[in-house]
């Protein structure tokens, strides 16, 4: 089975050649490779690639810049195999991710989602474990019989409305699912946890098979953190998770409208931001993550 993993590409082009480097490193030969260039302003990139000697790996830039849900899209319009990964630009690939990936689909042929085991590097490509990720792993990721865990329909939406343990740019994909479910739009700041519920809402099946495969890097002044500064990160949060009760007492699925009600973790989220953010944030900000903290 062949993999396409793309990556869209708008950062560090020096940590971009090393997620490339991580992928061409495949002990499992069969992948195909596609970057998508957002119109990043450094054209050394399409010389570097012109330089790469691989069939497998393909580069393309966009004729304007499309933003990083556009590209999202983008990808998913140009797969042409039956699952596929979208790869951050800074992330990298363990050899064996291709093989996980495989045997997961094969074990479960009816997933839609795959996430495969995870450690954390920071921006000099240590591995780290700080308290967000010591909680996914530790609490809120599930244990499965013969180590892949297999959550389906309500199951799935309840474990991720609960606490989001997955790693997006580590999951792959089941194209058509993709393609029938689109990113929501109004939520830039977790379009990935809208995405997914959409797919357990569905009545999708996520697989996680705990096989250490992947390298999530972690920016300490990443977009994500100045979106818990000033504020947008809880903002949309508390917007997701109304909607997800509604959509899910829609469904008749109490325990998912409950946990969205209750947003325990995502409520002891806030109370551990809200040191940095008095800190380091914007008046919005601190507002935002009390109101995260207390408000119905």
């Amino acid at each position: 089975m062949t993999l396409e993993i793309f990556v869209p590409f708008w950062g560090d082009p020096s940590l971009l050649y090393e997620t490339v480097d991580s992928v061409i490193a495949q002990e499992n030969p069969d992948w195909r490779l596609i970057v998508i260039d957002d119109c990043y302003p450094d054209p050394s990139v399409a010389e570097h690639f012109e330089k790469l000697d691989d069939a497998r790996v393909t580069y393309t830039r966009n004729e304007t810049n499309l933003g990083i849900t556009e590209n999202y899209r983008e990808a998913i319009r140009r797969a042409t195999t039956e699952f596929i990964t979208i790869l951050g630009c800074d992330d990298l690939l363990h050899p064996n991710y291709v093989d996980v990936m495989s045997r997961t689909i094969a074990a479960v042929p009816a997933t839609d989602v795959i996430q495969p085991g995870v450690e954390v590097i920071d921006e000099q490509g240590t591995v780290v474990r700080p308290l967000v990720d010591r909680v996914k792993q530790g609490l809120l990721a599930p244990r499965g019989r013969g180590g892949i865990a297999v959550l389906q329909g309500e199951r799935m939406a309840t474990s991720l409305i609960r606490g989001d343990w997955l790693y997006w740019p580590s999951l792959a994909f089941r194209t058509d699912s993709l393609r029938r479910i689109d990113f929501r739009d109004g939520l830039p700041i977790i379009q990935d946890l809208a995405l997914l519920m959409d797919i357990a809402f569905e009545g999708g099946t996520l697989a996680y098979n705990p096989t250490l495969a992947f390298a999530y890097r972690r920016h300490g002044s990443s977009a994500s953190q100045k979106t818990l500064l000033d504020g947008r990160r809880f903002r949309d949060e508390r917007t997701y998770y109304a909607m997800a009760r509604s959509l899910a007492a829609a469904k008749g699925w109490r325990s998912t409208a409950r946990t969205a009600r209750v947003r325990a973790m995502s409520r002891l989220h806030g109370i551990a931001e809200l040191p940095g953010v008095i800190r380091h944030g914007t008046s919005a900000g601190i507002q935002s993550t009390v109101a995260h903290i207390f408000a119905p």
